[in-house]
């Protein structure tokens, strides 16, 4: 069997969603977190069969039979991926990952209260956040790009809720057990609520196992999707999963779950349930596409510098260094774009530790990631 990432340029452009629409056809698109993949048949057969069915309703709620279908599925996911008992009938459903956040914080904090995030981490956390109404603190990565915990302890002083990453995006770190521990016990003495968005937890591509955090920090509460895994973010479902002592979820308000699409739910149930398989192929070609960055950076562009994910299909690089950056003082996104024609995300764009930085997207066919490192090599390579 090939690799699921066999595409081609021609192929992605037929498609019509915001990775291959946002720039000119002479851009190369490797930014945001869309996967260039063929699709799991499973879903294709599931979404198929409801529309066929005319299976197009209302997702059912926490009241109904069938209420904890989706959460069945990720419970048998969970148990086989990561050993986790999922605790099913304490979970809610929620539209996506965000809006889960934004509906548990809802319960656990008020507006204005101060709620803590580690930069560089996934931008949309500071605008959800100030959206709704709450005060971001932050709380930086250690230089080694592990959780600071003295950074920690000074955030959360006053604060009442810290919103993990894990894994982390755009570092692609994954947190053990000890340092989940240490942010739990921080987090007690201070009187501070952990969330954890764990939408990339399935997409582990090195040895290192990942360990959800409920199972560590007991009152801390969980975000989980087949979304990002499955390549899925155009059909929106999410579930919120509590640890053991986190009893908020049942003061969720019942509309919370009136966002989440039925279609998305069977999507998303069928991918749990049947995608093992696929998702080990999508691994295995991220990991594969992570040596032809590492071989091409060491050949090419050694001054770039870069730490392989655990976890997540992005490479989060260091290219301060490189010619192009140090001789302009230039944005190297920026850069990219206008010299390369290849679009990446910016670093500050994840908070101001990540200038100099840019993610580059790895979930893509061989040839397509090879355009996308010539046009990096080539532009970063070159003293303006």
């Amino acid at each position: 069997m090939g690799s699921p990432f066999d595409v081609t340029v021609a192929e992605m452009r037929r498609r019509t969603s915001l990775k291959w629409h946002t720039y000119p056809d002479d851009v190369l698109p490797a930014f945001v977190a869309e996967m260039d993949v063929q699709p799991l048949d499973a879903v294709v057969t599931a979404v198929t069969g409801a529309m066929l069915a005319g299976d197009t309703g209302y997702e059912v709620g926490p009241a109904s039979p069938l209420g904890t279908a989706y959460a069945e599925a990720f419970a048998g996911f969970a148990a086989r991926q990561h050993g986790w008992d999922v605790p099913v009938d304490r979970t809610r459903m929620v539209p996506d990952v965000m809006l889960g956040i934004v509906e548990v914080l809802g319960i656990l904090s008020r507006p204005g209260d101060r709620v803590v995030i580690s930069p560089p981490v996934y931008p949309p956390f500071r605008g959800f956040l100030e959206h709704a109404g709450r005060q971001v603190v932050t709380a930086p990565l250690a230089p080694d790009g592990r959780l600071d915990l003295a950074a920690l302890d000074r955030a959360f002083a006053g604060a009442s809720a810290y919103l993990l990453c894990h894994p982390h995006n755009p570092t692609g770190t994954l947190h053990t057990a000890d340092e989940l521990r240490a942010v739990g016990e921080l987090a007690a003495r201070h009187g501070v609520r952990v969330v954890a968005d764990e939408i990339h937890a399935p997409l582990t591509v090195g040895d290192e196992p990942f360990v959800p955090t409920t199972t560590v920090i007991p009152d801390a509460i969980s975000l989980h999707s087949a979304s990002k895994a499955f390549n899925l973010a155009g059909l929106k479902a999410a579930v919120a999963v509590p640890g053991p002592a986190a009893d908020d979820l049942a003061r969720l308000p019942e509309i919370v779950g009136h966002g989440v699409s039925h279609v998305a739910s069977i999507a998303h149930q069928a991918a749990y349930r049947e995608g093992d398989a696929w998702l080990g192929d999508v691994r295995a070609a991220v990991r594969a596409n992570g040596d032809l960055v590492e071989q091409t950076l060491a050949e090419r562009l050694p001054q770039a510098r870069w730490v392989r994910p655990a976890a997540t299909y992005f490479a989060w690089l260091d290219v301060r260094a490189t010619p192009a950056v140090v001789s302009s003082g230039t944005d190297p996104a920026r850069l990219l774009l206008l010299h390369g024609r290849l679009a990446v995300n910016s670093g500050p764009t994840f908070g101001p530790q990540g200038a100099g930085h840019v993610r580059l997207n790895l979930a893509t066919s061989r040839e397509i990631l090879g355009d996308a490192l010539d046009r990096l090599v080539t532009t970063l390579a070159a003293r303006s």
